[in-house]
């Protein structure tokens, strides 16, 4: 009786055991974004971003800005019934079989569009404007490759409340020194740029 009482201990202990060394290390994913429709974004599929408070602006495209055809800076369109223009998402690793965009992580941000310019039409972060004190959001980024020489190509969205904003806090290189800003609107000659800022640009995801 006892042989059998240990040999049913020894059972639950081994199995006890392997349910802790399976488990051990599994990594809780973040939310996935889900679009207005309530559906998650997926990676290559052309979305609308489009800003959460009406009257105030349309969706997100390019233009050129002080006179510069290139690179075309990126802004939000200045009437509501704009949609702008379609974008894709390519997060810096496919962690699950479909491609979910996951709130908090890396990605590339690019249109899907064609442009007069002789660049990629993804998303980057400039360099410091020192006339207007501001970090602007441009194109000419490159898409993948993450690393220190791509530091300023990926972005991130996150939840704000129970909507989404754009945040630059990338994560790609463990030895980079980098800042952590909102992506927000600054107003410039009449333009709506998509700029780093205190004040969030809160937006909302439209399939094409």
């Amino acid at each position: 009786m006892k042989s059998l009482i240990s040999y049913i201990i020894l059972l639950i202990l081994i199995h006890s055991n392997h349910y802790m060394v399976s488990t051990e290390g599994a990594e809780e994913l973040p939310a996935p974004v889900v679009d207005l429709a309530g559906n998650n974004l997926r990676k290559g599929i052309r979305y609308y971003i489009l800003p959460l408070i009406r009257g105030r602006g349309g969706g997100v495209t390019l233009s050129s800005t002080r006179n510069k055809t290139c690179p075309l800076s990126v802004v939000q369109a200045p009437f509501e019934l704009q949609n702008g223009l379609p974008l894709t998402f390519s997060p810096v690793k496919t962690i699950e079989k479909g491609g979910f965009i996951r709130e908090s992580t890396d990605l590339n941000i690019k249109f899907s569009a064609a442009s007069i310019c002789v660049q990629s039409t993804v998303w980057k972060l400039d360099q410091y404007d020192e006339s207007s004190k501001q970090y602007f959001i441009t194109t000419g980024g490159v898409e993948g490759k993450p690393g220190q020489e791509t530091i300023s190509n990926w972005f991130k969205i996150e939840k704000y409340q129970s909507d989404y904003k754009l945040v630059f806090c990338p994560t790609v290189c463990n030895f980079c020194k980098v800042m952590c800003r909102d992506v927000g609107i600054f107003f410039e000659d009449g333009k709506r740029r998509l700029a780093l800022s205190d004040t969030p640009f809160v937006v909302m995801f439209k399939k094409v």
